[in-house]
């Protein structure tokens, strides 16, 4: 019987977005700016939402709790790439990737079941009125926020197991800007089919299932909404729930095609440009499209800058 001698790896190498010092120069200032905007307008939103009275709803404290989980899960990433990107050794410990990749994976689906939390919060508040402050009451909302954290803790956690405990002898390098699991099962030297099923498997179960709940419950909506008799309840309705699909629709969109399509078709450099967009870009936009086209939001933040600006009117 043959033995096979594994080298143990210790630290990984990532080859980031650009090969090219100017392009790297670039591309840090491209990605500081979107970072920047990224934190201040999530931290802004919690704050808003937290000091403005007439936002203390469910809709609003799931909103609250994405943008939160949109800071965190931008900072697993993004502060490394800025660092790697000014840098000639861009290396991280073997602990230091799989620990990027635990939070990474557990803020990404806490994300995604949150999506699925809020399109129930809209199912209730427009086809069940009458009951919404009974089935959404603060306790509910308090359970279904930890119950997401903790889905996305525990799944990340057999997720990042399975992927940590692969044999890596081939190479130390990664193809990508941040631990991520299909390079690194590229890595491995065994043979990985039934640990990218398993992985494809745990993502289908959270993507899907989030998915599924969405899309039933605007099913229900959409239903409401087209016998409603009032323009202008209709018209309210379509704008509560408008900025919600723009939001589902970029993150899921993104998601689906990195981790839900074939292994076989995996492309480095496709995956690294879809990998950009839900983890900097996406986070950017999230609190940009819910306060654009948002008229509770926008009024909340008209009042906060009236206030500060012209106090003595008040």
């Amino acid at each position: 019987m043959t033995r096979t001698n594994y080298t143990l790896v210790t630290q990984f190498i990532l080859l980031g977005l650009a090969d090219t010092l100017e392009v790297q120069v670039i591309l840090f200032f491209l990605f500081f700016l979107i970072y920047t905007l990224t934190v201040w307008g999530n931290v802004g939103m919690i704050l808003l939402i937290k000091t403005d009275s007439r936002l203390h709803t469910p809709m609003y404290f799931f909103l609250a709790n994405l943008s939160f989980v949109d800071v965190c899960y931008s900072s697993t990433t993004t502060p490394k790439m800025l660092v790697d990107l000014l840098s000639e050794e861009k290396t991280i410990s073997f602990a230091g990737c799989f620990l990027q990749m635990y939070f990474y994976i557990a803020l990404v689906t806490t994300e995604c079941i949150l999506f699925g939390l809020m399109a129930y919060d809209r199912y209730v508040a427009i086809c069940n009125p009458l009951l919404y402050s009974l089935v959404m009451s603060r306790v509910v909302c308090l359970k279904m926020a930890a119950g997401a954290f903790a889905a996305g803790l525990l799944n990340s956690m057999v997720n990042t197991s399975y992927v940590s405990s692969l044999p890596f002898c081939r190479s130390n390098v990664i193809h990508h800007f941040f631990c991520d699991s299909p390079p690194l099962f590229k890595l491995s030297c065994s043979d990985t089919h039934l640990k990218e099923s398993i992985f494809s498997t745990f993502a289908g179960v959270n993507l899907v299932g989030a998915l599924l709940v969405i899309l039933t419950s605007y099913s229900y909506i959409l239903f409401t909404i087209f016998h409603m008799h009032s323009g202008e309840g209709r018209r309210k309705a379509f704008s509560t729930c408008a900025s919600h699909l723009t939001a589902i629709t970029l993150f899921y969109s993104t998601c689906i095609y990195t981790y839900l399509r074939p292994s076989s078709s995996y492309s480095l450099s496709q995956d690294k440009v879809a990998s950009v967009f839900y983890t900097a870009v996406i986070p950017m936009l999230n609190p940009l499209v819910y306060s654009l086209r948002n008229k509770e939001v926008k009024k909340a933040l008209w009042n906060v800058i009236t206030r500060k600006r012209f106090p003595s009117f008040l």
